[in-house]
Protein backbone atom coordinates (compact mmCIF):
# COMPACT_ATOMS: atom_id res chain seq x y z
CA UNK A 1 0.00 0.00 0.00
CA UNK A 2 1.33 3.31 -0.94
CA UNK A 3 2.31 5.45 2.41
CA UNK A 4 -0.35 8.12 0.99
CA UNK A 5 -3.02 6.29 1.50
CA UNK A 6 -2.43 4.47 4.39
CA UNK A 7 -1.27 7.87 6.07
CA UNK A 8 -4.91 8.96 5.11
CA UNK A 9 -6.47 6.16 6.14
CA UNK A 10 -4.94 6.75 9.12
CA UNK A 11 -5.83 10.60 9.93
CA UNK A 12 -9.61 9.72 8.37
CA UNK A 13 -9.73 7.32 11.68
CA UNK A 14 -8.47 9.67 13.57
CA UNK A 15 -10.20 12.89 12.74
CA UNK A 16 -13.84 11.23 12.86
CA UNK A 17 -13.23 9.72 16.09
CA UNK A 18 -11.98 13.18 17.72
CA UNK A 19 -15.11 14.81 16.21
CA UNK A 20 -17.19 12.34 18.10
CA UNK A 21 -15.18 12.83 21.27
CA UNK A 22 -15.63 16.99 20.71
CA UNK A 23 -19.39 16.08 20.42
CA UNK A 24 -19.89 14.18 23.21
CA UNK A 25 -17.75 16.76 25.66
CA UNK A 26 -19.32 19.48 24.36
CA UNK A 27 -22.87 18.20 24.74
CA UNK A 28 -22.27 16.64 28.51
CA UNK A 29 -21.12 19.82 29.65
CA UNK A 30 -23.59 21.96 28.50
CA UNK A 31 -26.16 20.00 30.56
CA UNK A 32 -23.54 20.21 33.20
CA UNK A 33 -23.22 23.84 32.93
CA UNK A 34 -26.74 24.10 33.69
CA UNK A 35 -26.64 22.01 36.86
CA UNK A 36 -23.44 24.10 37.88
CA UNK A 37 -24.80 27.10 39.75
CA UNK A 38 -24.29 29.37 37.48
CA UNK A 39 -20.33 28.22 37.31
CA UNK A 40 -19.36 29.16 33.91
CA UNK A 41 -16.31 29.81 33.96
CA UNK A 42 -15.16 27.06 35.61
CA UNK A 43 -17.31 24.40 33.74
CA UNK A 44 -15.62 25.81 30.59
CA UNK A 45 -12.62 26.59 30.46
CA UNK A 46 -10.90 23.64 31.87
CA UNK A 47 -12.39 22.27 28.10
CA UNK A 48 -9.46 24.32 26.16
CA UNK A 49 -7.08 21.91 27.81
CA UNK A 50 -8.47 18.91 24.99
CA UNK A 51 -7.47 21.10 22.06
CA UNK A 52 -4.22 21.86 22.68
CA UNK A 53 -4.41 25.38 21.72
CA UNK A 54 -5.32 27.22 24.78
CA UNK A 55 -3.19 30.08 23.78
CA UNK A 56 -5.19 30.82 20.43
CA UNK A 57 -7.70 30.60 21.97
CA UNK A 58 -7.10 32.94 24.46
CA UNK A 59 -5.54 35.44 21.65
CA UNK A 60 -8.69 35.44 19.98
CA UNK A 61 -11.45 35.38 22.71
CA UNK A 62 -9.88 36.32 25.53
CA UNK A 63 -11.86 35.09 28.56
CA UNK A 64 -13.37 31.21 28.46
CA UNK A 65 -17.40 31.22 28.90
CA UNK A 66 -20.12 29.56 27.54
CA UNK A 67 -20.80 31.94 24.64
CA UNK A 68 -17.30 31.21 22.99
CA UNK A 69 -15.81 27.88 24.33
CA UNK A 70 -18.64 25.85 22.60
CA UNK A 71 -17.59 28.01 19.44
CA UNK A 72 -13.73 27.08 19.23
CA UNK A 73 -14.59 23.43 20.00
CA UNK A 74 -17.59 23.10 17.57
CA UNK A 75 -17.53 25.45 14.37
CA UNK A 76 -13.97 27.33 14.68
CA UNK A 77 -11.82 25.94 11.46
CA UNK A 78 -8.75 27.89 13.23
CA UNK A 79 -8.59 25.56 15.91
CA UNK A 80 -7.74 22.02 14.48
CA UNK A 81 -9.45 20.12 16.81
CA UNK A 82 -13.26 21.71 16.58
CA UNK A 83 -15.75 19.28 15.17
CA UNK A 84 -15.69 21.31 12.04
CA UNK A 85 -12.58 20.79 11.49
CA UNK A 86 -12.17 17.57 12.16
CA UNK A 87 -14.97 16.74 9.95
CA UNK A 88 -13.51 18.44 7.00
CA UNK A 89 -10.20 16.89 6.92
CA UNK A 90 -11.84 13.56 7.23
CA UNK A 91 -13.40 14.16 4.23
CA UNK A 92 -10.46 15.82 2.64
CA UNK A 93 -8.43 12.71 3.21
CA UNK A 94 -11.37 10.57 1.96
CA UNK A 95 -11.94 12.50 -1.09
CA UNK A 96 -8.79 11.01 -2.21
CA UNK A 97 -9.52 7.64 -1.39
CA UNK A 98 -13.20 7.47 -3.32
CA UNK A 99 -11.13 4.47 -5.21
CA UNK A 100 -10.09 2.63 -2.01
CA UNK A 101 -13.20 2.86 0.31
CA UNK A 102 -16.92 1.86 0.35
CA UNK A 103 -19.29 3.72 -1.24
CA UNK A 104 -21.40 4.45 1.33
CA UNK A 105 -18.30 5.21 4.02
CA UNK A 106 -17.41 8.26 1.43
CA UNK A 107 -21.16 9.12 1.11
CA UNK A 108 -21.77 9.52 5.30
CA UNK A 109 -18.44 11.79 5.37
CA UNK A 110 -19.57 13.85 2.50
CA UNK A 111 -23.14 14.08 3.86
CA UNK A 112 -21.99 14.98 7.47
CA UNK A 113 -19.37 17.66 5.87
CA UNK A 114 -22.71 19.65 3.81
CA UNK A 115 -24.33 19.17 6.92
CA UNK A 116 -22.21 20.25 9.85
CA UNK A 117 -19.16 22.12 8.53
CA UNK A 118 -20.82 24.98 7.14
CA UNK A 119 -22.72 25.94 10.44
CA UNK A 120 -21.49 28.39 13.04
CA UNK A 121 -22.43 30.24 16.42
CA UNK A 122 -25.59 31.07 15.11
CA UNK A 123 -26.71 27.10 16.43
CA UNK A 124 -26.24 28.96 19.95
CA UNK A 125 -28.83 31.51 19.24
CA UNK A 126 -31.32 29.17 18.35
CA UNK A 127 -30.40 26.91 21.47
CA UNK A 128 -29.24 23.92 18.87
CA UNK A 129 -26.22 22.99 20.19
CA UNK A 130 -27.62 19.49 21.47
CA UNK A 131 -29.05 18.48 18.21
CA UNK A 132 -25.99 19.76 16.19
CA UNK A 133 -23.32 17.53 18.76
CA UNK A 134 -25.45 14.48 18.56
CA UNK A 135 -25.89 14.25 15.07
CA UNK A 136 -21.83 15.01 15.13
CA UNK A 137 -22.00 12.12 17.31
CA UNK A 138 -24.05 9.76 14.99
CA UNK A 139 -22.55 10.37 12.12
CA UNK A 140 -19.42 9.36 13.79
CA UNK A 141 -20.82 6.23 14.89
CA UNK A 142 -22.55 5.60 11.49
CA UNK A 143 -19.49 6.25 9.69
CA UNK A 144 -17.08 3.67 11.82
CA UNK A 145 -20.33 1.42 12.10
CA UNK A 146 -20.10 1.16 7.50
CA UNK A 147 -16.89 1.01 8.03
CA UNK A 148 -16.59 -2.67 10.47
CA UNK A 149 -19.69 -3.86 8.44
CA UNK A 150 -18.33 -3.19 4.23
CA UNK A 151 -14.59 -2.11 4.34
CA UNK A 152 -12.15 -5.19 3.94
CA UNK A 153 -9.50 -6.26 6.84
CA UNK A 154 -6.46 -6.01 4.70
CA UNK A 155 -4.14 -3.05 5.64
CA UNK A 156 -6.03 -0.13 4.77
CA UNK A 157 -8.31 -1.16 7.75
CA UNK A 158 -5.41 -1.80 10.13
CA UNK A 159 -4.46 1.83 9.57
CA UNK A 160 -7.52 3.43 9.88
CA UNK A 161 -8.30 1.44 13.14
CA UNK A 162 -5.06 2.44 14.54
CA UNK A 163 -5.64 6.03 14.04
CA UNK A 164 -9.11 5.42 15.72
CA UNK A 165 -7.62 3.65 18.72
CA UNK A 166 -4.81 6.24 19.32
CA UNK A 167 -7.18 9.35 19.27
CA UNK A 168 -9.56 7.51 21.44
CA UNK A 169 -7.11 7.10 24.18
CA UNK A 170 -5.52 9.96 23.95
CA UNK A 171 -8.59 12.27 24.28
CA UNK A 172 -9.48 9.81 27.46
CA UNK A 173 -6.38 10.52 29.30
CA UNK A 174 -6.60 14.44 28.44
CA UNK A 175 -9.64 14.77 29.87
CA UNK A 176 -8.92 12.74 33.15
CA UNK A 177 -6.21 15.14 33.74
CA UNK A 178 -8.09 17.77 33.37
CA UNK A 179 -10.93 16.57 35.88
CA UNK A 180 -7.74 14.85 38.27
CA UNK A 181 -5.76 18.96 37.80
CA UNK A 182 -5.69 20.32 41.74
CA UNK A 183 -8.02 17.51 43.16
CA UNK A 184 -8.64 17.33 46.64
CA UNK A 185 -9.66 13.75 48.88
CA UNK A 186 -11.55 15.82 50.60
CA UNK A 187 -14.81 14.29 51.10
CA UNK A 188 -16.70 18.08 51.06
CA UNK A 189 -15.03 18.43 47.78
CA UNK A 190 -15.59 15.63 46.10
CA UNK A 191 -19.42 15.46 47.10
CA UNK A 192 -19.75 19.14 45.52
CA UNK A 193 -17.75 18.12 42.23
CA UNK A 194 -19.66 15.04 42.01
CA UNK A 195 -21.68 16.01 39.27
CA UNK A 196 -18.20 16.66 37.33
CA UNK A 197 -17.58 13.09 37.56
CA UNK A 198 -20.76 11.77 36.21
CA UNK A 199 -19.86 14.07 33.46
CA UNK A 200 -16.52 12.15 32.77
CA UNK A 201 -18.73 9.41 32.44
CA UNK A 202 -21.05 10.64 30.26
CA UNK A 203 -18.49 12.18 27.96
CA UNK A 204 -17.21 8.93 27.12
CA UNK A 205 -20.59 7.07 26.97
CA UNK A 206 -19.47 5.22 30.32
CA UNK A 207 -22.38 6.33 32.91
CA UNK A 208 -24.56 3.64 32.69
CA UNK A 209 -21.72 0.39 32.00
CA UNK A 210 -19.76 2.01 35.23
CA UNK A 211 -22.87 2.12 37.07
CA UNK A 212 -23.56 -1.76 36.27
CA UNK A 213 -20.09 -2.80 38.03
CA UNK A 214 -20.44 0.13 40.72
CA UNK A 215 -23.55 0.43 41.94
CA UNK A 216 -23.26 3.30 44.56
CA UNK A 217 -19.40 4.34 44.03
CA UNK A 218 -19.10 7.90 42.29
CA UNK A 219 -15.74 7.98 43.71
CA UNK A 220 -13.08 9.61 41.08
CA UNK A 221 -10.28 7.08 42.18
CA UNK A 222 -12.95 4.29 40.88
CA UNK A 223 -13.86 6.37 38.30
CA UNK A 224 -10.80 6.66 36.80
CA UNK A 225 -9.59 2.79 37.31
CA UNK A 226 -12.91 1.94 35.13
CA UNK A 227 -12.06 4.58 32.28
CA UNK A 228 -7.72 3.80 32.30
CA UNK A 229 -8.15 -0.03 33.21
CA UNK A 230 -11.59 -1.50 32.38
CA UNK A 231 -10.51 -4.34 30.32
CA UNK A 232 -14.29 -4.68 28.26
CA UNK A 233 -15.31 -1.16 28.09
CA UNK A 234 -14.63 -0.27 24.79
CA UNK A 235 -13.63 2.99 25.19
CA UNK A 236 -11.25 2.50 28.07
CA UNK A 237 -7.28 3.57 27.66
CA UNK A 238 -6.87 -0.08 28.04
CA UNK A 239 -9.38 -1.54 25.83
CA UNK A 240 -7.50 1.33 23.07
CA UNK A 241 -4.09 0.41 24.09
CA UNK A 242 -5.04 -3.36 23.20
CA UNK A 243 -6.98 -2.90 20.45
CA UNK A 244 -3.60 -0.31 18.97
CA UNK A 245 -1.23 -3.24 19.80
CA UNK A 246 -3.56 -5.53 17.65
CA UNK A 247 -3.71 -3.28 14.87
CA UNK A 248 0.29 -2.95 14.64
CA UNK A 249 0.80 -6.63 15.16
CA UNK A 250 -1.36 -7.01 12.16
CA UNK A 251 1.33 -4.80 9.88
CA UNK A 252 3.56 -6.95 11.39
CA UNK A 253 2.68 -10.02 9.87
CA UNK A 254 1.84 -7.74 6.43
CA UNK A 255 5.12 -6.50 6.72
CA UNK A 256 7.36 -9.16 8.68
CA UNK A 257 9.79 -7.61 11.00
CA UNK A 258 10.07 -3.85 9.19
CA UNK A 259 9.62 -1.95 12.89
CA UNK A 260 10.09 -4.25 15.74
CA UNK A 261 10.65 -1.51 17.54
CA UNK A 262 7.33 0.26 17.15
CA UNK A 263 5.33 -3.28 18.14
CA UNK A 264 7.87 -3.58 21.54
CA UNK A 265 6.10 -0.10 22.54
CA UNK A 266 2.96 -0.89 21.79
CA UNK A 267 3.17 -4.15 23.72
CA UNK A 268 4.84 -2.04 26.69
CA UNK A 269 2.25 0.48 26.76
CA UNK A 270 -0.47 -2.50 27.30
CA UNK A 271 1.83 -4.27 29.59
CA UNK A 272 2.06 -1.23 31.49
CA UNK A 273 -2.34 -0.89 31.68
CA UNK A 274 -2.56 -4.66 32.36
CA UNK A 275 -0.29 -4.63 35.06
CA UNK A 276 -0.45 -0.73 36.70
CA UNK A 277 -1.21 0.42 39.96
CA UNK A 278 -4.41 2.93 40.02
CA UNK A 279 -2.87 4.40 43.08
CA UNK A 280 0.51 4.94 41.85
CA UNK A 281 -1.06 6.33 38.32
CA UNK A 282 -2.88 8.99 39.91
CA UNK A 283 0.10 9.65 42.54
CA UNK A 284 3.06 12.24 42.12
CA UNK A 285 0.51 15.05 40.76
CA UNK A 286 -0.56 12.28 37.60
CA UNK A 287 2.51 11.35 36.55
CA UNK A 288 1.20 8.33 35.71
CA UNK A 289 -1.23 9.79 33.39
CA UNK A 290 1.19 11.99 31.83
CA UNK A 291 3.51 8.89 31.43
CA UNK A 292 0.82 7.39 29.67
CA UNK A 293 -0.41 10.05 27.20
CA UNK A 294 3.13 10.63 26.23
CA UNK A 295 3.52 6.83 25.38
CA UNK A 296 0.74 7.33 23.02
CA UNK A 297 1.83 10.25 21.21
CA UNK A 298 5.41 8.78 20.75
CA UNK A 299 4.02 5.45 19.35
CA UNK A 300 1.77 8.08 17.18
CA UNK A 301 5.15 9.35 16.21
CA UNK A 302 6.61 6.48 15.49
CA UNK A 303 3.99 5.10 13.09
CA UNK A 304 4.46 8.36 11.38
CA UNK A 305 7.91 7.96 11.03
CA UNK A 306 7.90 4.24 10.50
CA UNK A 307 5.40 4.40 7.29
CA UNK A 308 4.76 7.66 6.22
CA UNK A 309 8.15 8.99 6.08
Amino acid sequence: MLSRIAESLYWIGRYVERAENAARLLNVNYFATLESSGQVTEEWGPLLGLSGNKEHFAQKYGRADVSNVPVWLAFDRENPSSISSSLARARENARGLRDWIPSEMWETINRTYHSLCFQDEDVLRRDELFEYCTQARDASQLFFGIAFATFPRDEGWVFMRAGQMLERGDNLLRLLQIRYRNHELDPAVIAEHQHRWIAVLKSASAYEAYRKCNHADLHPRTIAHFLLLQPEFPRSVRYSAENLFDALTQLDRIHPKAHPELLREAKWLLARLEHANIDEMLSDNQAGLDSLLGDFNQIGSAIAASYFG
